[in-house]
């Protein structure tokens, strides 16, 4: 598969009807920072589709976007982030019910991993949930660049025993390079 059409549809802080919609759908999800968004530009080579930001947690609403006509792109907002109050991190945990429950165009999850860190409580915890509800998800280990190649293989390591996947299943990314980019645009196809 390659991307050749890309565009914005529409920012929901919950999880409903919008314009297009019956098409099938993959997302995005991860912990705040984890580049979600930068991916996405990356993936649809585009510098300026999803809204980045240095600042953890900017992506609160769930982002929908459509790509060859084809499937929706579902950028969800960030878990994790520190610095919100209880009551916004509930708002997230509702939303992510809404969105999850029941969703039968969503085809598989892109479950986002810092490649620099051990997999989060909040990470093994989507892990577990989208295996609970038989939601497939592909592990991409983004910010692969920022590390060294014998660096990246304990850590693939790390990763793969921490989330029970297999070490050659994990996509290291790099929007910086574009490593990953043919890997993750397969593995999307494989599940579309």
């Amino acid at each position: 598969m390659e991307i050749r059409k890309a565009s914005f549809v529409t920012s929901m802080a919950a999880y409903g009807p919008f314009s297009g919609r019956g098409l099938a759908q993959v997302a995005m999800a991860g912990r705040s920072n984890v580049g979600k968004s930068t991916l996405i530009n990356t993936l649809c080579r585009s510098g300026r589709l999803a809204r980045t930001s240095s600042t953890p947690g900017k992506t609160r609403l769930i982002n929908v976007f459509l790509i060859n006509e084809a499937f929706h792109l579902i950028d969800l907002p960030g878990y994790g982030y520190a610095k919100v109050s209880r009551e916004e991190k509930e708002r997230w945990g509702k939303r992510m019910g809404d969105y999850f429950s029941g969703n039968e165009l969503l085809k598989a999850v892109a479950l986002l991993v810092d490649i620099r860190h051990a997999p989060s409580q909040d990470d093994l915890q989507m892990a577990a949930f989208l295996r609970s509800v038989g939601i497939p998800f592909i592990t991409v280990a983004t910010k692969a660049d920022k590390i060294s190649r014998a660096a990246r293989q304990k850590q693939l390591l790390t990763i793969a025993m921490a989330l029970q996947v297999q070490p050659f299943d994990i996509i290291p990314w790099s929007s910086e390079t574009g490593e990953g980019r043919p890997a993750l645009l397969a593995a999307l196809e494989n599940y579309l």
